[in-house]
């Protein structure tokens, strides 16, 4: 069945807009005007994505989106008028994958779509990657952490996140450059290099809690890379 996107716009005609260009392209939408019935219907119907805008009576996109991250992972690309960096960087803190500023294309918002789909498509695929006291399950998209007492801790990540884990776990003691990091986890979006120290910046933080210390390294100068463990 084809992917079902949940577009959360209040304004009627830019809904309909998305929705006609989402359609010709195969998908299924639904909409929702305000917060909170975005999250009813993401409990409801669980959409593959959700279009997500930031200014929405009863509760806002920022709050709509600290709720589905609360919940788990659907992928999420924001549609705002807010193009300052700090509002873009303040989405990735959340845990949204892609943005794109009003006023927009609506071509390039399918694009987007069809991006952040393939990217989580492509981590469907059979197996399990072990390193540095992580098992990382990359058809059921879960990553569990092993610490010292034996006990396994799970994350919950963002696509984006999970995806930059994947690429780095993949070769633990290699350091990655934002921009390949970008060029390999966040393509078809916005190529701020910041938005990958803001998403690697939730990764860290998730880990730590995990009991994971210090796992990802920030080389100044150069990147990041996986730390091994002791």
């Amino acid at each position: 069945m084809n992917a079902l996107i949940l577009i959360v716009e209040d304004e009627a005609e830019i809904a309909e807009v998305l929705a006609a260009y989402l359609d010709r392209e195969g998908f299924r939408t639904v909409r929702a005007s305000d917060g909170l019935t975005a999250l009813d219907f993401h409990l409801a119907l669980k959409p593959d994505l959700v279009l997500l805008d930031v200014k929405l009576p009863k509760l806002d996109g920022w709050g709509v989106l600290a709720e589905l991250r609360r919940r788990g992972s659907t992928p999420v690309v924001m549609t705002t008028a807010l193009d300052q960096d700090l509002d873009k960087l303040q989405a990735l803190r959340i845990g949204a994958d892609d943005y794109v500023v009003k006023p927009f294309n609506p071509v390039e918002v399918v694009a987007r779509v069809h991006a952040v789909l393939r990217r989580a498509g492509d981590l469907g695929k059979q197996g399990l990657l072990r390193t540095n006291g992580l098992e990382i399950d990359l058809e059921g998209h879960t990553v569990g952490v092993r610490v010292a007492d034996g006990a396994e801790t799970q994350l919950n990540l963002t696509l984006t996140e999970f995806r930059l884990l994947v690429h780095m776990a993949r070769n633990p003691t290699r350091v990655f450059s934002r921009s390949e990091l970008v060029d390999a986890c966040l393509p078809g979006g916005d190529a701020l290099e910041r938005t990958v120290d803001s998403h690697l910046s939730n990764l860290r933080r998730k880990l730590d809690m995990a009991g994971a210390l210090g796992m990802v390294n920030n080389i100044r100068g150069v990147g990041y890379r996986l730390a091994p463990r002791a």
